[in-house]
């Protein structure tokens, strides 16, 4: 297993020191233990290592790595995910942001675990993801990938938009509402939650459907199964906003639709040998934690 990942590409977060600082230790460790190292091109010119270390782009990475670890948030996590999903370049996330639900390796003990993983010491996991469009008549005019979520907003609007809800084709209900959160088990941990969305353990094949402040108190969340195709019609004269991973966005007209299915393509998160999703939840969450340590 030492051998296992002999080319190894690092993704930071841009501009942010302590992740340049933090991209320079692990580069220099990597090297120490007789990996060949890549900087993702953006990172290379952020953290000035364009000089030390082979640049690469997300798809040489994709094509030429053996493993991409990432050094950032739940954010530059969501991103590289989203343009190295089509390949099967595992990915081990250092946290360096906040909550961290899919960087878990904590930036004080990042060497120590990464030496694990090389060592072969460590969990796989494999993350499902979204594949979703925007169709305008018979026209596709929007199409991407999201590992956590595609929502369904009101935008700037100052009032709620309705649409339609189709699962396989049958008509479910129409909804007045703030708008819709499509999510994966991965996701259900982000911005489903806080709309009292389920918690979905990664290995559940289900994707959520959770409204966001309906106007109808009965509409609540519902967990389908991966392989139902979700659409959402705007009725007129609601135009709407679309988000995936919260990153990439698009503005949808009334009598869009917007078509939510399980993707073919996937991601492989590599975890300390140790981990545990139930540990995680505890600690990001605070459960067991009286009022006072929160």
């Amino acid at each position: 297993m030492e051998s296992q990942f002999k080319t190894i590409a690092l993704i930071g977060k841009y501009q942010s020191q302590d992740v340049s600082d933090a991209v320079l230790k692990l580069a220099q460790f990597l090297r120490d233990h007789g990996r060949k190292v890549w900087i993702e091109q953006g990172t290379a010119s952020s953290t000035g290592l364009s000089a030390a270390y082979p640049v690469s782009t997300y798809d040489e990475i994709g094509a030429g790595a053996d493993l991409a670890i990432v050094l950032g948030g739940d954010g530059t996590m969501l991103n590289s995910a989203r343009r190295l999903a089509e390949y099967t370049v595992p990915m081990v996330g250092i946290n360096q942001g906040r909550l961290g639900f899919l960087t878990d390796l904590a930036r004080d003990d990042a060497l120590a675990g990464i030496g694990e993983i090389l060592a072969g010491r460590y969990v796989a996991e494999s993350r499902a993801m979204l594949d979703s469009e925007v169709v305008r008549g018979d026209q596709r005019v929007f199409h991407t990938l999201a590992l956590n979520d595609v929502v369904v907003n009101k935008g700037e609007l100052g009032r709620m938009i309705e649409f339609d809800v189709m699962i396989n084709g049958e008509f479910v209900y129409t909804q007045r509402s703030d708008g819709m959160i499509v999510s994966t088990p991965t996701g259900s941990t982000a911005y489903a939650l806080s709309s009292n969305g389920p918690i979905l353990h990664p290995r559940v094949d289900g994707i959520a459907l959770v409204p966001m402040c309906p106007h109808t108190l009965t509409a609540r969340p519902i967990t389908l199964p991966n392989d139902f195709v979700i659409d959402m019609m705007l009725k007129p004269p609601h135009d709407a906003r679309v988000h995936f991973d919260g990153q990439t966005r698009f503005d949808a007209r009334a009598g869009d639709l917007v078509r939510v299915t399980r993707s073919s393509q996937s991601i492989q998160l590599l975890h300390p040998e140790n981990y545990s999703y139930f540990s995680m939840l505890r600690e990001k969450l605070h459960w067991s934690a009286s009022p006072r340590q929160l």
